[in-house]
């Protein structure tokens, strides 16, 4: 069975993106900034390296897990299928959204990320604004914030995310989104390729490695953050802090642009892939 028109058109509009991201060249600055933090983190032991990575991953894990079943995340799957529902009454799970067309779940999952980015650009605001607490409590909060999108994204495109493969390639959508921009283009590779050759639709069989020094700019972007925020608190306009908030903001706000585009990109093409171009 082919592609309709629709979906034809969105397939080349994900090869002109996939080609975008292979192709992004990296700046001088970009080059030397990774020159930098190679060096830093060579400077630990390499049994310490591995013991922050391992103890990261398994956090994220956990963090995974958590937000998967919590109750927020469980109302969240019944109103993407009640949206469903208005396309297609006869839907009753997850896994039958596969059978809307791409543009009914393009629709939906836009709903669930406008939210999200309007719920980073919130958090943004309120740690530009507030005090030590909620500036301390901006990365776990975004970390939260993108996790969540990812899950929902999947779920939006028939993929439920509480088995072991589908929490695995979640959580490896979440770190791809994160990564910078020169370095999508090999992580999108790695996770087609992934996706192609997965042996078993409930058990993950692959590297289980998530986070590494490439991966540390995100999280190393939003301390420096966390820094420019607190020199600009104290300029404030009318009793505002404008600029701080500003800031956080406008990178929280970009931050989950960045995640959630490339989660519905990376789903966009494994539905189609799946249910047309699979051989």
């Amino acid at each position: 069975m082919g592609l309709t028109v629709r979906e034809e058109a969105i397939w080349n509009e994900l090869s002109v993106w996939e080609k975008k991201i292979s192709q992004y060249e990296s700046t001088d600055l970009a080059v030397l900034y990774d020159k930098w933090l190679e060096m830093t983190f060579s400077l630990l032991p390499e049994k310490t390296k591995e013991q922050f990575f391992t103890k990261l991953d398994n956090w994220l894990f956990h963090l995974h897990a958590i937000v998967q079943s919590s109750q927020i995340q469980l109302d969240a799957r019944e109103r993407i299928l009640a949206s469903a529902r208005v396309f297609d009454e006869q839907i009753t799970t997850i896994t039958d959204l596969n059978q809307l067309t791409i543009d009914q779940l393009n629709y939906i999952a836009d709903q669930q990320i406008a939210k999200h980015r309007l719920y980073s650009f919130t958090q943004g605001g309120a740690s530009g604004s507030g005090g030590l607490l909620l500036l301390g409590g901006d990365i776990p909060a975004m970390t939260v914030i993108n996790v969540r999108i990812v899950q929902l994204i999947a779920m939006t495109y028939g993929y439920e995310v509480n088995t072991p493969v589908e929490m695995m390639l979640a959580l490896k959508v979440f770190h791809a989104g994160m990564m910078p921009k020169r370095l999508q283009g090999a992580a999108w590779e790695e996770l087609i390729q992934e996706m192609k050759l997965k042996e078993d639709d409930y058990f993950y069989v692959g590297d289980e490695e998530l986070t590494n020094t490439s991966w540390m700019e995100q999280p190393l972007k939003q301390l420096l953050k966390a820094v420019a925020i607190s020199m600009f608190r104290k300029k404030q306009f009318q009793g505002i802090p404008l600029i701080s908030m500003a800031i956080g903001a406008g990178m929280n706000y970009q931050v989950t642009r960045n995640v959630s585009e490339f989660a519905q990109k990376f789903y966009q093409y494994r539905y189609l892939y799946e249910k047309h171009l699979q051989e």
